[in-house]
């Protein structure tokens, strides 16, 4: 079972990777910063987690208000330093652990959490500025894989501190139902006193700091019921995403142990770091026994799925495995793309890294088979209407008949297809 080793917070002011990246650790203004953090380094060589769960908020990024949500899951396989503006950190991608990541995914919305989840998305300073000086790497790869929790903060409304705190009580469940031995640290990101916006730019409160970190650790139930408009006013508009940290200490037993507590101002951001280990072990048996129910209660909504004869559920497991076929079939939704597959569909498939078992699956418009693989339907049914396959020649191949013996077990003969030019199809036409 996956064990729950200790917690990190840390603020993720893009401060903190200037520092160590223009080699200021002997500068006496950014000194500081980098003294702070010697205890998180030793204690993380220390531990040796195997994943860090890190819990950290967009800068309008990867996350735009096209789509935005309040809790992101990432379940792929590598992250990337984002480039924000002026070219990405030169920090080497970082493994993501896609095993605890789907189990997460899966236990949080059993939970009734309603998350989303990504894939293929870059991560910036909200994630990579603690991560880099925390967790020292070789230049080439990091000590162990993370698993990134994005949290929306930024576009109100956001959750409170109160739905943190009680995600972070899930996440608890989740890591600890999770079979395989691993060692996992939760750090939480952002803060503490800050705004960086309009004329209260600038606005810091060391005593407020100082303050909420005395009651983080041992009272955190007395932040609960701050609104985001009394985070505002104690610390900053922008301190508001201390919420984030809810969601570590929710995570957390009762009792901590505040192993390490800095805290430094330097300019715009009070950047606090500490380290928590819990303070009581749970009790073994009750604590199995609690876990073994968790674990069915989160495959209660798909018990007996496994049963029903030619049904494929489109898991986190499959989105994550089938992700590089499916993102390249989205891109059918685009015209220009689809003039190119029409083309040259050779070089399509080279631009994407497509395997041969993939390449040969869309060329032979494989339909059974790309389910089998881990095609989503609704992707299929985009490549049909781009090559000019009914849904019911799909359908029909899918069930191993002819169009003519599927459509006897309907009540019309109808044609269709999702593309918008489908009425003037010639659904005989070769493809």
């Amino acid at each position: 079972m996956a064990n729950i080793i200790g917690a990190i917070a840390s603020s993720h002011t893009p401060t903190i990777g200037f520092a160590l990246d223009a080699n200021k650790q002997h500068d006496a203004v950014w000194a500081p910063i980098f003294q702070a953090y010697e205890p998180v380094q030793r204690w993380l060589a220390d531990k040796k987690p195997d994943v860090l769960l890190m819990i950290f908020n967009d800068h309008v990024t990867s996350f735009f208000f096209d789509h935005y949500s309040a809790f992101a899951l990432g379940i792929g396989n590598e992250y990337r330093p984002a480039d924000e503006g002026g070219g990405a950190r030169a920090l080497p991608p970082i493994a993501g652990h896609t095993g605890l990541a789907q189990h997460i995914g899966q236990s949080l919305v059993a939970d009734e959490f309603d998350m989303s989840f990504f894939q293929d998305k870059p991560l910036d300073h909200g994630c990579f500025s603690p991560l880099s000086i925390m967790w020292p790497h070789d230049g080439q790869q990091w000590p162990g894989s993370i698993v990134p929790l994005q949290v929306g903060v930024l576009q109100f409304p956001v959750p409170s501190g109160r739905r943190c705190y009680k995600l972070g009580q899930a996440l608890r469940r989740a890591i600890e139902s999770y079979p395989e031995d691993l060692d996992v640290a939760i750090v939480a990101t952002g803060g503490l006193s800050h705004q960086v916006h309009g004329e209260r730019c600038g606005f810091n409160s060391t005593e407020w700091d100082s303050r909420f970190l005395d009651l983080f650790e041992s009272d955190p139930e007395a932040l609960l019921d701050l609104t985001h408009a009394d985070l505002a006013r104690l610390g900053g508009w922008e301190s508001a995403e201390v919420v984030m940290w809810m969601i570590m200490r929710g995570a957390m037993a009762a009792k901590v142990n505040c192993l390490h507590r800095e805290y430094y101002l330097p300019s715009m951001t009070g950047i606090a770091v500490t380290i928590y280990e819990n303070a009581v072990a749970a009790d073994p048996a009750l604590h199995q026994r609690a876990l073994a129910k968790h674990r069915e209660h989160m495959a209660w909504q798909t018990a007996g799925a496994e049963a029903l004869p030619g049904t494929y559920p489109f898991t986190l497991e499959t989105s994550a495995r089938a992700y590089r076929i499916n993102k390249y079939l989205h891109q059918l939704i685009d015209p220009a793309f689809r003039q190119r597959f029409h083309d040259a569909p050779e070089a399509t498939y080279d631009e994407a890294g497509l395997t041969d078992t993939e390449r040969q699956l869309i060329a032979a418009r494989d339909w059974r088979g790309m389910i089998h693989y881990g095609v989503i339907f609704f992707l299929l049914e985009k490549l049909g209407a781009c090559v000019g396959v009914s849904n019911l020649h799909i359908y029909a191949a899918m069930r191993g008949e002819t169009l003519e013996q599927f459509q006897k077990t309907r009540n019309t003969r109808a044609l269709y297809s999702v593309g918008g030019a489908a009425k003037n199809a010639d659904w005989n036409a070769k493809n």
